[in-house]
């Protein structure tokens, strides 16, 4: 590429500075004083050498960036040079100027770009220099094309800003993990980037959120994210190309309107190394281990002295955690010694079985708080079968209630819960309900009433003393739940009419930022679903492919070349939300097929 397709650029810079500053003041150590607050940005008037410059010198070189004021370097990480370095570009400010020099040599017929997003504010009225691209090269000529894409949440669809994006000619799937990119490039506010100046090759492409900016993958701590097949750049650089101009942020029209080739979706990546990670007493016959990735595959577990039908077990919902207790009257000792037979990744990446002893010392407080002196000052809550009996009215119709211990149970006697309601005339029915507990949390009961619940009516769950007795062999205080369904005519209802149905999916209703789920559905045919009890305001739908059918939304795996799973947001009139109103009722049809298709 010729250099002097740069030069009319830097000549209209050097024309038109001084026009954007006329009238200002001359004073460059304080603000003005008088007229209006200068809000235009710092220019650039000339650079040295010129853009597009060739047999750029590897070691010891400088690039010289003249300003029509004085500037200052307000985030230095966004001196960005790619493809970068193990030390970033040193950039010093030297009177209107800023010199940037570079640490290490530069490597040898290489094309470089040098980029200057929002790294400069001006001394006076910290006006944000609105970025520079800078291409330069070792050997004697400029690569040529570029290629561009967004980065997003793959959540929320948002998109993520200062992700970095990386090219690697390298195939491997360790590349990521070992080396630095050929190219790099940072997103914007809407997780666009570009890669100008790139050889007409054949690349992998991946995004990085980089925790200690180093440009290369940690899985421990960086978010992840790639194309999995093969890419290669169709577009030349020029200079009226929409996609290489910078552009206020707040331009919505032409941000908007710069091309997208690729989208990719940023995840944490689920640890692939087991090992047992960490482990805690949490009371007298109580305790957790938990491991450094989820799924762990665990032969047995026991405690010294004890026999293995007395020890319960618990998983998390990502099985990297484990819960304990040991269901023994006797005094438990000050340590209590656990083992756990489980597999281990070795030296070589492979699980094998491996035997852990662990040994768990209760906290002296703990043992001093339940000692035969200090039982006079227990509480009454710590020697009762503590359990919490939670409705909410909103949702009782789809979640039911919910019945969680404190500790797991041993004893119940669920038949002796009495289940009633009145109308709204005061006469009293008894009802009948179903009770199951919950798959992933032998803690935690799901009661469902087996009546229809109606507007106006009372429901009631009366829970006699000495219902439920838990491990430590303490019994249940007897409680009272009320409840009954909202009847302000202000809520709304949202029916959701799904069609194309072909897959297992997972429904989510969510607030207006995208970060509660109100109600959720696992769905499998076309149906449709309710959400009732609404007050006026804007929602979402997000609905994802369950594509392993575990209702659990899952990330990607890199080596895996598993991408996360889908998801999607209703657009109502190209918009992620829905605007409810008050006292309403709202049927939406949603073709479930059309939204997933590529």
């Amino acid at each position: 590429m010729k250099t002097d397709r740069f030069i009319p650029l830097i000549a209209a810079a050097l024309v038109l500075a001084p026009l954007f500053f006329v009238g200002s003041c001359a004073n460059t150590t304080q603000a003005p004083t008088g007229g209006k607050k200068d809000t235009i940005p710092p220019l650039i008037t000339d650079i040295r050498p010129l853009p597009g410059a060739v047999s750029f010198p590897q070691s010891g070189g400088k690039i010289v960036f003249d300003f029509n004021e004085y500037v200052t370097v307000k985030k230095a990480q966004s001196v960005f040079l790619s493809p970068p370095q193990s030390k970033r570009p040193v950039a010093k400010v030297k009177g209107k100027s800023l010199v940037v020099t570079f640490p290490e040599d530069l490597l040898p017929n290489t094309t470089y770009t040098l980029n200057l997003n929002d790294a400069l504010a001006d001394n006076n009225e910290n006006n944000v220099f609105p970025g520079f691209t800078y291409a330069f090269s070792t050997g004697e000529s400029i690569d040529s094309m570029f290629m561009t894409g967004m980065v997003q949440d793959c959540n929320t669809l948002d998109p993520v800003k200062d992700a970095t994006v990386m090219l690697y000619k390298n195939a491997s799937d360790s590349a990521i993990f070992l080396e630095r990119p050929y190219a790099a490039a940072r997103t914007d506010d809407w997780g666009f980037f570009v890669l100008p100046y790139i050889q007409d090759t054949v690349y992998r492409l991946y995004a990085i959120k980089d925790a200690d900016g180093n440009n290369i993958y940690n899985p421990d701590q960086d978010l992840i994210a790639f194309i999995d097949s093969a890419i290669v750049p169709r577009y030349k650089v020029a200079d009226t190309i929409p996609e290489l101009l910078k552009y206020d942020m707040t331009d919505t029209l032409g941000c908007e309107a710069r091309r997208v080739e690729h989208v990719l979706s940023l995840f944490r990546e689920k640890p692939s190394k087991q090992f047992l990670k960490d482990k805690k007493r949490t009371g007298l016959r109580s305790g957790y281990v938990s491991f450094q990735a989820p799924n762990a595959w665990i032969d047995s577990v026991w405690a010294g002295g004890f026999k293995a039908d007395q020890v319960f077990t618990q998983f998390n919902l990502l099985q990297d955690s484990l819960e304990f207790w040991v269901n023994d009257r006797r005094p438990v000792p000050d340590t209590l010694h656990l083992f756990v037979n489980y597999r281990k990744t070795d030296s070589t990446g492979i699980l094998r079985p491996e035997i852990e002893h662990l040994r768990l010392p209760i906290d002296p407080e703990l043992k001093k708080k339940y000692s035969r002196r200090n039982a006079r000052n227990l509480k009454h809550e710590d020697t009762t079968c503590i359990f919490k009996l939670n409705v909410d009215s909103k949702t009782v119709e789809h979640d039911g209630l919910e019945l969680i211990f404190g500790n797991p149970i041993i004893s119940e006697k669920f038949d002796s819960i009495r289940f009633y309601y009145k109308n709204p005339r005061q006469k009293e029915f008894d009802g009948t309900f179903s009770i199951e507990r919950d798959s992933l949390n032998l803690r935690r009961y799901i009661i469902r009433p087996q009546v229809e619940l109606q507007k106006g009516f009372e429901y009631f769950f009366k829970v006699p003393h000495r219902a439920f007795r838990d491990i430590n062999g303490y019994y249940s205080d007897s409680t009272d739940v009320k409840f009954s369904l909202p009847t302000d005519d202000k809520l709304s209802t949202l029916n959701a009419v799904l069609t194309g149905v072909h897959h297992k999916y997972i429904v989510d209703l969510q607030n207006e930022k995208r970060d509660k789920v109100l109600m959720s559905y696992i769905i499998d045919r076309n149906c449709t679903l309710t959400f009732p009890y609404l007050p006026a305001g804007k929602y979402c739908i997000r609905v994802t492919e369950d594509e392993n059918r575990n209702s659990i939304v899952d990330a990607g795996n890199l080596l895996e070349h598993r991408q996360p799973e889908k998801v999607r947001f209703i657009l109502f009139r190209q918009e992620k939300f829905i605007s409810i109103p008050e006292g309403t009722i709202l049927d939406q049809n949603i073709d479930i097929e059309r939204i997933f298709q590529d």
